[in-house]
């Protein structure tokens, strides 16, 4: 079996001026082009991060990297959202108030 998809990518990150740690994920040479527009409003112009080479062993904070070169691959683009915070922090700062039977 042959596998014409290569083992690396060169990724660009870009944030959201719209949502604190929300990134988007696209392949350097083709830029935010494949990103559908509806998205691409949601998100705002898009602030450059960094540019970094993925390979499948990459380690990621908050994802596999593996993750991150098949959706580019099969779709032009990967979304992070931002992680659920809220429901965190309300898991901190819940008090046992109730008995349980």
């Amino acid at each position: 079996m042959t596998n014409n998809a290569p083992d690396r990518l060169i990724c660009e990150v870009f944030k959201s001026p719209r949502k604190e740690e929300m990134y988007l994920y696209v392949e350097k040479r083709n830029g935010v082009a494949d990103v559908p527009d509806v998205l691409m409003e949601r998100f705002g112009k898009p602030v450059p991060v960094m540019t970094m080479m993925l390979t499948p062993d990459k380690p990621l904070a908050r994802v596999k990297a593996a993750d991150v070169m098949a959706a580019i691959r099969e779709q032009g683009f990967y979304f992070q959202m931002p992680p659920a915070k809220e429901e965190y922090l309300l898991d901190l700062y819940k008090t046992p108030t109730e008995a349980r039977y």
